[in-house]
Formats: C-alpha cells, sequence, structure tokens
C-alpha cells in the first residue's frame, strides 16, 4: 500500500501484516473523503458492509463529539487498525468472489465468511510466519503473476476459471500458514511449480471450483553437493535452473530430467520426469533420495517422518495429491566431460527407418545411446520432417562404430556428430540458438506464445511400415503439429513397474507424445479444430498401443480421459477410469496411501487420487 490516494485505479499490492496497511486511512486528517472512497469501492458488493459500517461509526465519533480531533483519532485508532487488516483485502476479493460462485453453479462451503476467516488467519499468524503476498483479482499486479507461467495459451483467455487469490510464498513456513489457513476455512488451494500441465490443473479450475493458488517461484533455492553428489532443489525452480547450478559445480555431473527447461522441478519429479538419459538412469523420479513435504496438517516432513508408503507415492504419482512438495534431494549422476550429439533429418526412406529404429534404439544399442525420433509439420511445410534425435554418453568415434554397426541405414557421417559438454547438451535440446550462453537456463519465461493439446500413449509391440504409413497419411491432416517416439529400453526396464509410483516400465518399447500447435490469434473455431484433430488422432492410435489398460503419463494430463463430476464427492470408481491408465497396478496403492494421509481430500483437483470412501 503507498501513501497515495486511495482509488481503485492506484491499488498496488498488499501485504497482510504490513505495518503500512491502511496508513493512509489511520493517518488522514479528512476521514470522510476516505470513506466515500471505499464505499465507492464497494458500492455494489454489500460484502463491505463491515467496513463501511466501522469507518462510518469512526466518522461520527470523530466529528459528532466535542473532543480533540487528534485524541479521539489516537483512541480509535488500535482497533480500527484490527477491522482495516480484516476486511481491506475483501474489498478486492469479494466481489470476484460473489461472480465466480454465482458462475460456477457449485454447492460449496466456500462463502464470504470462508474468505474473511481465511485472510484474518493470515493476519493472525503475521508474527510467527512473516509478511505473506497475497494478489487480489483487482491488484495492479494479479494477471501479471497469473500469466507469468501460463505455458499454454488455451488457459489465457478471459472466460478461464481464475484463483481467487494468490499467495506467492518466500518462505516454506508461508506454505504451512497458507495450507492452514486454507484447510481451517474450506478454501480449496492449487499449487503451481512451473505452470506446465497440458490442462493447466496448477492454476485454473475446469469444474469452476473457487481456489487458492499457491505460486513457488519464488521457493527456488539450489544447494548442490559435488562431494556427496547429491543436491537439495526447491519445488519453485525449473530444471533449466537445476541443470546450471550443477554445471557450475561440475563438469563430470549431471540430472536425468526433462527437455524443456522451464518446467518446474516439483511439478517434473512428482510424475516421473524423462529425459535423454532415462536410458542410462531412469526417471528424475528414479534419482529422488529424499523430499520435504507440508502435509495436510500443516507440518513439514521428510523421507523418515513422512514414511515409505508416502516418499513411494510422490515420486510419479503426482504429488499434488497428498500434499505441497517444498523440496527434493537428488542424486546427481555422472556424465563424461565431452559427449556426442547428432540431429539427423531423414530425408528419404523415413518409413523403413523409423520402423528398423523401435527395434535398434530400444533393444540392440548400449544404454549411454539415446536417440528419439521427432516427426512435425508446420504451416509453412507440406510435407512431414522426420529427425532423430541422438545423445551418445562418449565420443563421436565411439558413437560411429556403433551406428555403423547397429543402424548402417543412417549413414551417419563424422560431420552429423557434434562433441560438446553435458550442459551444452541441454541447449541443444531445449532448442536455444547456437550463440546462447548458459545462463539462458535462468530464464523462467518462454518465448513462444502457444496453444496446444496433448496426448500421450505407450507402445508394446512394434509397428510395421505399412501401419506407420497409415499414421504418417492421418498426421498430414493437421497443418501443425509435432509427434515425438521416445525410447525405453535400458534402466527403464531394468527398474520393476512398483520400485516407485510411475508404472510404465519393461514390457513397453516407446513412449509417443503428439501434439496441435497453435496461435490462440486463430480463434475458438480454430481452436476447436485442432483439439478435435488431436482427439481424432488418440482414437485413430488405439490399434496400434497398449491395451488393457491403455496406458498414459500422467506427466502429460489429459482432462479426455476423464474428470470428476461438479458437485460430488470423488469416487474409486470414477478415478478408477483415468488412474487405471495413469498408474496401472499402482493405482490402488496409490488410494491407500491417500486414504491414509489425506482421507477428507484437502489436497484434490479435477483428476487427483481419491480417499476410499
Amino acid at each position: 500500500m503507498t501513501d497515495q490516494s486511495w482509488s481503485s485505479s492506484s491499488r498496488s499490492r498488499t501485504r497482510l501484516g504490513d505495518p503500512r496497511l491502511g496508513r493512509r486511512l489511520l493517518g488522514i486528517l479528512d476521514v470522510s473523503s476516505v470513506f466515500e472512497d471505499i464505499a465507492f469501492s464497494c458500492a455494489l458488493n454489500m460484502a463491505c458492509e463491515i467496513l463501511q459500517l466501522e469507518l462510518g461509526n469512526m466518522n461520527l465519533r470523530l466529528f459528532g463529539s466535542p473532543e480533540s480531533f487528534m485524541d479521539k483519532q489516537a483512541h480509535e485508532s488500535d482497533r480500527l487498525r484490527q477491522v482495516i487488516e480484516k476486511e481491506m483485502l475483501k474489498v478486492e476479493v469479494w466481489g470476484f468472489t460473489l461472480k465466480g460462485i454465482a458462475y460456477s453453479s457449485t454447492t460449496t462451503i466456500f462463502t464470504n465468511q470462508g474468505i474473511d476467516g481465511f485472510l484474518e488467519c493470515l493476519a493472525v499468524n503475521f508474527d510467527q510466519y512473516g509478511k505473506i503476498e497475497v494478489y487480489a483479482p483487482k491488484d495492479a499486479s494479479y494477471m501479471k503473476i497469473l500469466q507469468s507461467a501460463i505455458r499454454n495459451d488455451r488457459f489465457k483467455s478471459p472466460e478461464t476459471p481464475k484463483p481467487l487469490l494468490i499467495v506467492t510464498p518466500r518462505h516454506e513456513s508461508q506454505v504451512q500458514a497458507t495450507v492452514n489457513c486454507s484447510r481451517k476455512h474450506g478454501m480449496q488451494i492449487r499449487v503451481r511449480s512451473g505452470g506446465h500441465d497440458f490442462e493447466g490443473l496448477s492454476y485454473t479450475s475446469p469444474l469452476l471450483v473457487p481456489f487458492v493458488m499457491i505460486d513457488l517461484a519464488n521457493l527456488r533455492a539450489i544447494d548442490v553437493d559435488i562431494e556427496d553428489n547429491s543436491a537439495w532443489v526447491q519445488a519453485g525452480a525449473t530444471i533449466g535452473e537445476l541443470y546450471y547450478r550443477i554445471a557450475m559445480e561440475s563438469p563430470i555431473h549431471g540430472f536425468p530430467a526433462g527437455f524443456v527447461t522451464s518446467i518446474g522441478v516439483g511439478g517434473h519429479f512428482s510424475v516421473g520426469g524423462y529425459g535423454a538419459m532415462m536410458r542410462k538412469y531412469g526417471l528424475a523420479a528414479d534419482n529422488v533420495v529424499d523430499a520435504r513435504l507440508v502435509n495436510v496438517n500443516g507440518e513439514i516432513l521428510y523421507r523418515d517422518t513422512m514414511g515409505e508408503d508416502l516418499f513411494w507415492a510422490i515420486r510419479g504419482g503426482g504429488a499434488s495429491s497428498f500434499g505441497v512438495i517444498l523440496a527434493f534431494k537428488i542424486k546427481l549422476v555422472q556424465v563424461p566431460p565431452v559427449l556426442t550429439v547428432s540431429k539427423l533429418t531423414i530425408k528419404q526412406g523415413a518409413l523403413e527407418i523409423i520402423q528398423r529404429w523401435q527395434h535398434i534404439a530400444i533393444y540392440e544399442v548400449p544404454k549411454e545411446l539415446f536417440i528419439q525420433v521427432q516427426i512435425s509439420r508446420t504451416k509453412f511445410r507440406r510435407n512431414l520432417q522426420a529427425e532423430l534425435q541422438i545423445m551418445f554418453l562418449g565420443p563421436s568415434e565411439e558413437l560411429m562404430h556403433i551406428m555403423e554397426e547397429k543402424f548402417p541405414q543412417l549413414r551417419i557421417k563424422k560431420n552429423d556428430c557434434m562433441e560438446m559438454s553435458w550442459i551444452e547438451s541441454v541447449l541443444l535440446f531445449a532448442e536455444f540458438p547456437k550463440t546462447a550462453p548458459l545462463d539462458v537456463l535462468l530464464n523462467r519465461t518462454t518465448e513462444r506464445d502457444i496453444a496446444l493439446k496433448v496426448k500421450s500413449d505407450f507402445v508394446t509391440t512394434p509397428l510395421s511400415k505399412r501401419e506407420f504409413r497409415k499414421i504418417f497419411n492421418k498426421f498430414l491432416e493437421e497443418k501443425q503439429f509435432v509427434a515425438v517416439l521416445s525410447p525405453w529400453g535400458g534402466r527403464m526396464h531394468e527398474i520393476s513397474d512398483d520400485e516407485i509410483a510411475f508404472p510404465h516400465r519393461a514390457g513397453n518399447m516407446y513412449a509417443i507424445t503428439y501434439a496441435s500447435l497453435w496461435s490462440d490469434e486463430e480463434g475458438a473455431q480454430a481452436s476447436q479444430e485442432h483439439v478435435k484433430w488431436v482427439r481424432e488422432m488418440y482414437n485413430y492410435m488405439s490399434p496400434y498401443v497398449s491395451k488393457s489398460p491403455r496406458a498414459s503419463y500422467i506427466g502429460i494430463r489429459d482432462l479426455d480421459l476423464g474428470f470428476y463430476k461438479i458437485n460430488t464427492t470423488p469416487t474409486y470408481s470414477e478415478a478408477r477410469i483415468w488412474g487405471g491408465k495413469y498408474f496401472k497396478g499402482n493405482f490402488d496403492k496409490l488410494v491407500k496411501v491417500k486414504s491414509e494421509v489425506d482421507p477428507s481430500n484437502f489436497f484434490g483437483d479435477d483428476q487427483s487420487i481419491p480417499p476410499m470412501t
């Protein structure tokens, strides 16, 4: 709050517990003008009754008696300060809240009294937790913060349901306070670390349920311990920030996680997290050795205090169903000082090469070699483009020898191979410009504004050349899309299905991700057409992918698989529909863990693990 005149056009960020809160009201000589300004702000909102009445009473007491104004003002200020701190944010929040409840048509316990209690609860805990930054929809910074980590333009429209409040904790204790106050006053929460949930569930609610968003962007400390071959990384850090910090400490250490460097650690590690080193070292979640989590009681737990079942669940099962991840302790892996990378565009014989790739890349080459296929089409290119993306944890001469023996059809040449450090390969796979400095990995924003719909599958039996031709012809129906075929094998086949909650191990040859991409400027009708094509593509792929169940990766969230009905209690039978696809045989254990640690389903969303009722 600033000292400038208080008006709706000049509202700025408000901090609960800030001693300056209401200073304009307490120190001003003309209390009447302040009352009029606030009354105007909430003229259409009966929720401001308390504040209006209190200010009106103060006005009468100050000017309706012969006592000295200054003496009387001092007498009233302490009591009024309490009212203001409790009520002020309701001026900003309640109008939106009432609209949200009316719009959602839900029978929710979320009431004006709930907001009142929540804000009062945070304010009361000021001495213990410090200044907690809370943003309401009318705050100037609200939309900037909300959109800072919306990675899918499908959810930037004005119609998209938005948080009632955004809390941006700067200390882990403030996450505890937010959880405690939310639970106490019946407020649902969503937690965002990087914002890459493909259905936007960390910052929106398709079910139109009012919620508070905890944005963890300020909690991104990284402590690398090379001697211990480990690192603690807070949930709000991106994997790009983690990669950079590791590389700054050692040229021979790395970590096996994803390609998109703006992904948040909290979400990525908790759903699995795969990338170019998974055949050698497994998933990101396979290399998590400890965690720090806020549970439903607002307690901070470590592995030894949360128990092995909960620790199992938050590695691959999606931590948002069980608590708020604050940080992970990870085991660093060894990388050579120099490795080899190649990107080969297949200009001829793509069908034959990809058909051969299924056998070679999964079963015949060493686990140090990762060969991924990307098939794409843009609006500027009529035909499909197939590219092999290769990373080998070794020198180019050794890669050449392996490829000549195992995959001679590629005819890979020496000048196709680039030797570089592991951290340089991160930049290449993330498609940064060749001249980009390493510290570009510290940039949390993305340059591309794009809308997309994504789905995933797993292939368990090899496809024929004829089947690939039919699939490629189906791809040609979409103007702009990308399909990625990521090879399993190696370490991914050595780890059992139930070692952690991520179940997709031996028996899977490769994962397929397919996405349609478009600009939001194309309009609503075009958006519907793109989404329709992805759904049709998914249905078309049914004969060629896993069955009973048809598996999907929770890291590529897909609400088309199902979600809870509005105004109903989440049930096992509902959740089994999509939970069986995401978690296969591990779903029942996840339900058991949920029932033990969060039986009231406080940590719930549209596809969360349900407690057994």
